[in-house]
């Protein structure tokens, strides 16, 4: 069952009103096809003007919807063969950043991201996808391996920031988001990056330090949250949406200023409401993007990663 976000309650109240009458139809007394039809009809369209008009603050609440396609998700599809690699052999393992070895069609690769989880115990599990120095740590771990083995390395990226707590700090948060953000740099083998959902902050620069960032059509990626920023400068997060337009937060937008490289086309109504779509458009493009880059060399790739952020704010 769909979850509605508040804009989209018209789109509710229309396809409620479908369902009503499909089960009229059902105890075969009237004959409504037509009716429904109509309705079906109206409420694609109405569905479609809404999601070709939104506003940064409504991307973001698609990017953060709870039925949003998650890390676990397409590690079923697009990606098959997966099977996790645990712990950063310092101290833990980190259920908020999640790899291991991934196919992609018929190439091997190394497949890393965020994991917020589904439901209550999972997102708790997972920590609302905000890792920990282990998990960036276990990052940096997995694309050492890639490296050495010659392997592609895939980041699918979805958080609000790091992890801020106490205990975080005390680890070497600070250190471990700057050295897995180095590790993407050196990287000897192609990486491309996704942000699938939210991206925020170092916590998600640091797997996304990429030749080549792309981002999902309704998916949002800044330095700070839109409430964070909203705190910050007028002290009060109810201008969320002001701090979302401010921020320049979209695909749309960040493509236009060369902070990401390519926009993934999602299905009408986001991501969550056809995941099989959205993954086979997520695969397509990273293929894509992997066939390229695979006729490069080291060389080639690290300087292609800085000159794409040198170039990033420059006039």
């Amino acid at each position: 069952m769909i979850s509605y976000l508040e804009f989209e309650k018209p789109v509710a109240a229309l396809e409620a009103r479908i369902a009503e009458l499909r089960q009229t139809a059902s105890n075969g007394d009237v004959d409504i096809s037509s009716e429904i039809r109509r309705l079906e009809s109206k409420s694609a369209d109405l569905l479609a003007t809404t999601y070709a008009a939104l506003t940064p603050w409504q991307k973001t609440q698609v990017a953060r919807h709870p039925m949003r396609p998650h890390f676990s998700d397409f590690t079923a599809m697009p990606f098959t063969d997966f099977m996790p690699l645990g712990g950063d052999r310092y101290y833990g393992d980190d259920q908020a950043i999640i790899g291991g070895f991934a196919r992609l069609g018929d190439r091997r690769i190394m497949l890393i991201g965020h994991e917020k989880g589904n439901d209550t115990q999972s997102r708790i599990r997972h920590n609302f996808g905000m890792g920990k120095p282990e998990g960036y740590r276990k990052a940096i771990r997995l694309m050492d391996m890639a490296g050495r083995f010659g392997l592609p390395v895939v980041t699918l990226v979805d958080t609000s920031g790091a992890f801020p707590g106490v205990e975080a700090e005390e680890r070497g948060q600070a250190e471990a988001i700057a050295r897995s953000t180095e590790a993407c740099l050196a990287l000897p083998v192609p990486m491309v990056s996704v942000i699938v959902g939210e991206g925020g902050s170092g916590g998600a620069v640091a797997l996304a330090s990429a030749e080549r960032v792309l981002m999902f059509e309704h998916a949002i990626y800044s330095v700070i949250s839109p409430e964070g920023c909203a705190s910050i400068l007028w002290r009060t997060s109810e201008r969320a949406a002001d701090a979302a337009e401010a921020m320049k937060v979209t695909a749309q937008d960040l493509l236009a200023l060369k902070v990401i490289d390519r926009i993934v086309k999602e299905p009408v109504g986001g991501a969550h409401r056809d995941p099989q779509t959205a993954s086979a458009s997520l695969g397509d493009a990273i293929g894509d993007e992997l066939d390229r880059l695979t006729k490069l060399s080291a060389s080639q790739l690290r300087t292609m990663r800085e000159d794409r952020f040198l170039r990033i704010g420059a006039s």
